[in-house]
Parts: structure tokens; sequence; C-alpha cells
């Protein structure tokens, strides 16, 4: 592989912009090959290389790999405007890759969250790619992008827009500023003024967009539409259960099967930034199948192949949770400082009521799950114990039980101020009690004079696959926080939520039980 060439070339766009990509070409001559883009925003150096192997690596397995600076970032000219900058630049990119003289004509483009992105925004009428594979990405700025049930991603959002607000001080030579976004990112001081300082140095930014956009009720947000065409190619999605764009992937997949596409979905063990090892070969799999054998016979069907959670195997989706199946939940009232108290059981109606108070003071911790710090599967069973989280636990199951969808809690609910959050955890306790591993969390966030009515609210949860063993335990917790995967609410509609602060109240989130439930949607549609 040392001998694998690589070279910078430019693309002058239309408007006269010069796109810069990074070139490598496989080894001993032998080409014109198919070619493998990624658009990004990162630097074409890194080439992704937190999630994907080196292009080197794609080079050797006889791919032209080209990794292109997006506009305004990189060595590429022109002002980075995010997402809405795409659709042009990519349209033009494609069909330029097309002309290389090292590229065969066929073209298959690859890459995650923005990169997942830019392979799906192109003119109407652009000539789809042979083949795609978008990774843990979405559609949706609003729901696949910055928001929770309506909170704010506050630790990714602010993190992610600090990092692009650092690449534009580079940039700009600007080493004070880069100096302070760095030291906000390393001494956690961007948990308290991460959103002062995006405003101040990126307020064109998208990530400081969606945040203001989250702290206003009935805002119009930005959903990008594909070709439809482009949605029928060949389209191997990648995504992960603990990655925050898990949602957008579902989504694609099932937009690639309205339009007609037979896609490949494929849900692992993963993070955002933490995949399995295997995911290389799946991709490179793909490729081949699309770029080198492109008359073999194409599976019709879709293909679901998710990581059983608790069984820790592969296996294929089939959606086997009865979406009629629903669980109540009962209480007297102690169900916050008594863990064995509130009861979570099987087709029983719910009774009873219950206050969580937050204190914004010392607020519940996000543990684990799709946003936090440390995302993925955790331990809950001593965060349990708070006299601030309600607890729901099952008997030990009779019989096994498969979790296959998106969980989904309804609750009568009310708070004796002008909003209030609800943090949502499932877990499974195992047969000694020893540990309770959340596997799946759900926010949802109120804000404003609503939040003092008595009403239905539905939390949805993160996406799961998972089998619960004859004597395990099922446990649903609540909390009214989860710092700092989400800001704190602070009770008023006039005030963003944020770190807590004097303006944060003390809030009491009354729960009616009568009338709530607990049940799996199933996954697809």
């Amino acid at each position: 592989m040392e001998s694998i060439a690589w070279r910078d070339e430019k693309l002058l766009l239309k408007d006269g912009v010069n796109l810069i990509s990074r070139i490598w070409t496989p080894a001993n001559g032998g080409g014109p090959w198919p070619a493998l883009l990624m658009r990004q925003p990162y630097g074409r150096e890194i080439a992704s290389t937190v999630t994907f192997n080196h292009p080197v690596w794609w080079a050797s397995h006889g791919y032209l790999v080209v990794v292109q600076d997006v506009r305004g970032q990189g060595g590429s000219e022109g002002t980075f405007t995010g997402f809405k900058q795409e659709a042009s630049d990519t349209s033009q990119t494609h069909e330029w890759v097309r002309s290389l003289q090292d590229c065969n004509g066929l073209l298959g483009t690859y890459g995650f969250s923005y990169q997942g992105l830019t392979q799906l925004t192109a003119n109407p009428n652009t000539r789809p790619p042979e083949c795609l594979a978008p990774a843990m990405t979405g559609l949706n700025e609003n729901d696949h992008w910055s928001c929770d049930g309506g909170a704010f991603w506050w630790h990714l959002g602010l993190a992610w827009g600090l990092q692009l607000a650092a690449l534009k001080a580079n940039r700009n030579g600007d080493q004070e500023r880069w100096e302070r976004i760095r030291n906000s990112l390393e001494n956690k001081t961007y948990l308290k003024e991460g959103a002062l300082l995006l405003k101040e140095i990126d307020p064109q930014g998208m990530a400081y967009d969606w945040f203001t956009r989250s702290s206003k009720n009935n805002q119009e947000w930005i959903v990008h539409q594909p070709p439809a065409n482009w949605l029928r190619q060949p389209m191997l999605l990648i995504g992960g259960w603990w990655d925050p764009h898990l949602r957008g992937v579902i989504d694609l997949y099932q937009k690639s099967i309205e339009a007609g596409g037979a896609p490949e979905l494929h849900i692992g063990p993963a993070t955002h930034l933490q995949w399995w090892a295997e995911a290389q070969e799946l991709l490179l799999s793909f490729f081949n199948q699309h770029l080198k054998s492109p008359t073999t016979k194409r599976i019709k069907a879709p293909k679901q192949r998710l990581w059983n959670i608790t069984k820790k195997v592969w296996q294929l989706s089939n959606q086997s949770t009865n979406p009629s199946h629903y669980w109540g939940l009962s209480s007297q009232g102690a169900a916050c400082l008594d863990p064995n108290e509130g009861v979570l059981q099987p087709n029983l109606k719910s009774f009873g009521t219950l206050n969580i108070v937050h204190d914004p003071w010392r607020p519940v911790p996000a543990i684990g799950g799709h946003l936090s710090p440390q995302a993925g599967l955790a331990d809950r069973k001593d965060l349990d114990m708070r006299g601030d989280i309600a607890t729901f636990t099952s008997k030990e199951l009779k019989d096994n039980l498969r979790l296959e969808g998106i969980p989904v809690l309804k609750l009568i609910v009310k708070a004796d101020k002008d909003g209030f959050d609800l943090c949502v955890a499932l877990s499974v306790i195992n047969h000694k009690e020893t540990k309770v591993l959340q596997i799946s969390t759900g926010i949802l966030r109120v804000i404003g004079e609503a939040a003092k009515e008595e009403l239905a609210r539905e939390v949805r949860f993160q996406a799961v696959l998972a089998d619960i063993k004859r004597g395990e335990k099922l446990r649903l917790s609540i909390a009214g926080s989860a710092w700092p995967a989400i800001g704190i609410n602070p009770g008023q509609s006039n005030t963003p939520c944020g770190a807590t602060g004097v303006h944060c109240n003390v809030i009491t989130i009354n729960l009616t039980l009568s009338g709530s439930n607990f049940h799996v949607l199933p996954l697809l549609a």
C-alpha cells in the first residue's frame, strides 16, 4: 500500500469558487477505476479516519478515492454556510469526478454525519451515483440533527458547533478565538458558556441557529429532500444504537422504500464515533457488488440487520414485538425513594399519583444512552437511588421477552412552573439485581403555560433491540433533567434552557398514572 499515489486537484465551480480534493489512485496502474467520493468539512487529510479506514486502504482494493473539502472549509474557497450550500456543489462535483481520466465513470459515495448528508443533497435531475452509503445522518434538521423531544442536544450540539467555529477561526488565522474555543472544550466550561461563545464567534453557524430555533415554539425547520431517483439507487445505511442520528437513518430507510428502493439497514453496537470493526468489510463488500460487479442481479427486497444489545449477536429484524402489548405503571406516591414501590406490570391498568421534584442545584445527570458525553450502555443502579428519580420495576419475567422497536411512554403530566422536562430511561435488572443495565433513553421538553395543564404527554425513546431473559426485570426511571445531554429547563418560557443558574426554578412535576402506559412501536413502519 506504500506505493499508492495521491494528488490534490481543484474543481472550478460555475460561480467561480474552487473546491480542492485529495485523490488517491490504486498502485501499479491498471485504471481507470470506479470512484469513491466523500465530501466533508473537517479537512481532506483526516478523511473521516475516526470511523473509516484511510483512503489508502480503499485504493488498495481497486478504487479511485476522492475526498473533497466542501465550500469554505479546508483548502476550498468560498464561505461555509452549512447544509444549504451543498446541493449544487454536490451535483457539479459528481460530474467532475466521473470526468477524471482515472475514473471509469462509475461512482459510489461514502461518509457519515455531515458527510452522510452531502451524499443526499443534489440539484433536481442530477445523475445519481451508482450506489450510496450514508451513515449516521438524517434529513430533518430538528429531529435528526439537533433536538430530542423538543430539547436541544446541549453537550453534542454545542461541542459540534464550537468545532466548526474553531475551524473557521483557524482558517482566518484567529489564534485567540481558536484557543478560547479549545480551552472551553478541554476544561468543560463550554457546558456553561458555549451558547454565548457561539453567539459571539459564529452567530450565523448552523449550531447556533438550531439552538435559537429550539428555544422558540412553532419554528419552521428545514427537511432536506433527496432526488427520488437517488433514493431508489442501491443504498447501504449504517446506524448505531447509541448514535443521536439513528432516527434519521431509520427515516432514510423508510423513505428509500417508499421511493421504490431496496436499501440495506445495519444498526450495530456503535456510538457516533465508535463503530464495530466489521463495518469496513461490510462497506467494501457493498461497493464491490455495485461498482465492480454492476451486472450482478440485485436483491429487490429491503434488508434489515440488527445487533441484539443483550444477546450480542447479529440478527435479521422480525418485528416480533406485539404493538398491542403494553405495561401499566402504578405507585402510591413513594416511587422516588423506594426503588421497589413503583410497579411496571404487563397489561395492568395504571393507577396512582406521584410528584417528582427537580432541583436545578443538583440536576440528575445523564449517563450512557445516545446523548450523554459517555454514550452507550450504562449501569444506573446507583443513580436510581436518588430521591428525584421515580422508578417503576416489573416482577421477575416468567418468560423470555423481546423488545424490538421504539419504546413509548404515555403519561398524564402537569407542573407548577411554565416548563418541565421528562427524562426517561429503560433498563434491564439482572437475576441477582447487581446491575441495572440502561438500554435506551427518551426525552420530552414542555415550555410555556401548557406545562401547568394536566395533559397526556408522550415520550419516545431511542430505538432498541434486546432480549430480556426469564427471571430478569424491566425498569423505567423518570427524572426532570439529564444534564448535560440536554440543558436545564428553567421552568419559565422567557428564558432559554441551558446551564443551571439563579434563573432556574425548582419544578414539581405531577404524574397522574391512571391512563398512562408503556409500549413498544414497530421499528419500521
